[in-house]
């Protein structure tokens, strides 16, 4: 559609008709009416006529000019100076029309599901304990259908201790953490003491170590455990008690007899080797025989020197590299500190001297087992009973051996020895178990079990009788046992701390 403007003040002529737009090259110009609405764009007939958006003007068309109201002035210069026109409101889209009961919905308002009638509602669950305890009653009359109040902790907040983008996380803020029973170290729970393999490794028992027993847990798989018998628990139990950790470091154990011939020096090396294949710390015998000894003998030497080799060289030793050059090994791990061989020369060895290898051999050894001599008035016997621990008396099964054992408890006890008679351990050496001898063994048992700690026999054995090198191996099971015995009863003085 074609406009003329005419201008009645200066009359000039107004443009041509201006070139068609695009849209109505494209479209034409409607003839007649429109097409009515579809059914779904129709309004009631009661409800307001929507105001129509502006479409997008395309190039070409012209924007019809706004009616001047009544009164106002075409002149340009006049409207420069008149206030401005209030900013036009954005119209807004059509809405669809529905239903007229129906409300507008908000289009900022959060948009809500549809429940749906086939699914059923889900259960309200309860508060959490902290929430019941801790949260404030609700006020009268509020509505708290639908509301979870958050846990927060009573009285002024902690200061926060991180650094960095979580120190903005208060403890407040956090959820709180349940009491999972855990307790600090030192209070009653679990701990790391715990965790051991009887707790976690099943089935830890193990089978039997020999015999039927082991015989039948064999041929059945391990389904059938009947066990370790009666002998072998024993043996464990004494083991243990041998393997007693010494309290105060170093342990010195005296082998006194003041009878010769009745297995002193034996009863020292066998001690000495069972303690020493069954300890995992070092054990020394040392021969403190005033005459020529024979500890030497009962052990394959490695070296020839002796305990006074090792008295005019001490300054040299300040390492066990260095004493281990004095001292000759057995398999089972004693070492022998060997006398001199020389009685001439023997008679030098006094309290002092003993004393002095006494300081020197606790820095490198547990235990030191002295085979004394058969005399208790030289010097060097007052050494021995001043620095010893434990009185281990080695006596025969005979009367005269009874007697002169028990005189050595007496001379203890005359000259203040009173503790190591106490403590002390008597061994019944070469006991003969074919009930020839018309020794009344009970009745002597008796006798030093009154006055002593307590009472061994060790049986009669051919490997011992034939006076060489003691090996254990070579011995019977009962005179193994009986040293075992013997060492389990040493053992227990080892926890003393002197």
């Amino acid at each position: 559609m074609a406009h003329q403007e005419q201008n009645g003040s200066d009359g000039e002529a107004a443009p041509g008709p201006a070139a068609p737009t695009p849209r109505e090259q494209w479209f034409g110009e409607f003839e007649g009416a429109a097409p009515p609405p579809p059914p779904y764009a129709r309004l009631p007939e009661d409800a307001p006529a929507p105001e129509e958006e502006p479409g997008p003007v395309a190039s070409g068309d012209r924007i019809p000019e706004a009616a001047e109201p009544e009164g106002e002035s075409a002149d340009p210069d006049e409207r420069a100076d008149a206030e401005p026109p209030a900013p036009r409101e954005r119209p807004r889209r059509p809405i669809r029309p529905g239903r007229a009961d129906q409300a507008v919905p908000d289009p900022l308002a959060p948009r809500l599901l549809r429940p749906d009638p086939d699914v059923p509602e889900p259960e309200q669950l309860p508060p959490l304990e902290a929430e019941r305890v801790d949260a404030p009653p609700p006020a009268a009359g509020a509505d708290t259908d639908g509301v979870i109040t958050p846990w927060r902790p009573t009285g002024p907040e902690p200061p926060p201790s991180l650094t960095g983008p979580r120190a903005a996380v208060t403890p407040s803020t956090r959820r709180p953490v349940p009491d999972t029973g855990a307790r600090p170290p030192g209070e009653a729970g679990e701990t790391a003491d715990s965790l051991s393999a009887a707790t976690l490794v099943r089935n830890r028992r193990q089978g039997p170590t020999g015999g039927w027993r082991r015989a039948v847990h064999t041929a059945t798989l391990g389904l059938v455990n009947p066990g370790e018998s009666p002998r072998v628990l024993h043996q464990r139990e004494l083991v243990a008690r041998a393997c007693t950790p010494v309290a105060s470091g170093h342990h010195r154990v005296a082998v006194l007899s003041l009878k010769g011939g009745v297995g002193k020096t034996t009863t020292s090396v066998a001690l000495g080797a069972t303690l020493a294949s069954l300890r995992g710390d070092r054990v020394l015998a040392v021969d403190a025989n005033p005459d020529r000894g024979t500890l030497s003998d009962k052990v394959r030497l490695e070296t020839a020197a002796t305990i006074r080799d090792l008295l005019n060289e001490r300054h040299l030793v300040s390492r066990y590299a260095d004493i281990r050059g004095f001292t000759s090994q057995a398999p089972s791990r004693l070492e022998i500190l060997a006398s001199d061989r020389d009685p001439a020369v023997s008679e030098a060895f006094s309290e002092a001297d003993y004393r002095e290898v006494a300081r020197i051999v606790e820095h490198f050894y547990s235990i030191c087992i002295t085979d004394c001599g058969t005399g208790l008035l030289h010097s060097a016997m007052r050494g021995v009973l001043g620095l010893a621990d434990q009185v281990v008396l080695v006596s025969s099964a005979s009367v005269d051996g009874a007697r002169s054992a028990s005189a050595t408890l007496d001379w203890l006890e005359a000259h203040g020895y009173v503790n190591l008679v106490r403590g002390a351990v008597v061994v019944l050496s070469m006991v003969r178990s074919n009930g020839r001898s018309s020794v009344d063994l009970g009745r002597l048992e008796e006798h030093f079990a009154g006055r002593c700690r307590a009472v061994v026999r060790v049986p009669w054995d051919g490997h011992l009788e034939e006076g060489a090198e003691v090996d254990l191996e070579q011995l019977s099971p009962a005179t193994s046992d009986a040293y075992l015995n013997l060492a389990a009863s040493v053992g227990e003085g080892f926890a003393s701390r002197g």
